[in-house]
């Protein structure tokens, strides 16, 4: 059976009664979505995970980039620290894992947001990310779900980095700009927020927005989704472990988001938005990059 953790687990009583859950229940799998300030919480449960002695695969709390090729600056570079030690942690204490790295969440990228699936793209303005031609890779949440399961279960994956990486969502921002303007049928403003801006903002020391200004730059600006190939000794592409499995496209998600919408009276509110000077910024919490 698997198990879901995303409670902590630190101290020795966590510890002890995580593990009991462990081996009392016969757990297999283990897939870990600790994030934000309860990443390091997770080697606490690979030391569970070692003395239960019942766990087959191990999937830490990843579902963003590959993190030991990334390199984040200013605010996300510790948060990427954190998530290579509970990797190391894992490999140390040999046990058996799958890292998932399914890249960006299918949506709008703002630099600035909770979580891209849950803010449909804008109505008043796009931000792009430096000249908006850095592409990255957008996966529905349905689909990283659907084949994280699969993964964990699939022997071709174990000790492996899983990448997702599918073609029909390569997009850059100005793409996906274009794109959501043809579902809407309107031409919206764009805003520029160059390489200066967001290394500005990573380098704030404001949790969490530093560490998404972060890895927004690493993202639109290194193109650290792309500048490497998948070296097969450590790596899988997801794609070839389920060549017969689609992905739900960008263009279908953002149908979702444009299905039913007033547009009349949404003009109306984002023309208010679009009077501000600043680029408003939301709460975040860098849970899945």
């Amino acid at each position: 059976r698997p198990l879901k953790c995303q409670g902590r687990v630190d101290g020795k009583d966590g510890g002890r009664s995580v593990e009991t859950a462990l081996r009392a229940h016969g757990v297999e799998v283990v897939i870990s979505v600790m994030g934000g300030a309860n990443i390091l919480d997770q080697l606490g449960l690979i030391k569970a995970i070692q003395a239960a002695g019942t766990v087959k695969r191990f999937l830490p709390s990843e579902f963003g980039h590959d993190v030991d090729r990334a390199r984040p600056v200013g605010g996300g570079v510790g948060f990427y620290e954190e998530k290579r030690r509970v990797r190391r942690a894992a490999e140390a204490a040999g046990v058996p894992y799958t890292y998932i790295c399914c890249n960006s969440i299918a949506g709008w990228p703002y630099f600035d947001n909770m979580h891209p699936s849950e803010v449909r793209p804008p109505l008043d303005r796009f931000q792009i990310y430096g000249d908006g031609t850095v592409r990255a890779f957008f996966v529905a949440g349905t689909d990283i779900g659907k084949f994280t399961v699969k993964a964990a279960y699939d022997a071709r994956s174990i000790n492996k980095v899983v990448h997702f990486r599918p073609a029909c969502n390569l997009l850059s921002t100005n793409e996906m700009a274009c794109l959501w303007e043809s579902k809407i049928g309107r031409t919206l403003p764009r805003v520029t927020l160059s390489k200066e801006d967001l290394l500005a903002m990573a380098a704030e020391d404001v949790i969490p927005e530093s560490i998404v200004a972060s890895l927004t730059h690493d993202i639109f600006i290194n193109g650290c989704q792309t500048n490497f190939g998948i070296d097969g000794s450590r790596d899988v592409e997801v794609s070839s472990l389920y060549p017969d499995i689609p992905f739900r496209t960008i263009d279908e998600c953002f149908d979702d988001y444009a299905h039913g919408l007033h547009l009349e009276e949404e003009a109306e509110e984002s023309s208010k938005k679009s009077n501000a000077t600043l680029v408003e910024r939301l709460a975040v919490y860098p849970t899945c990059a």
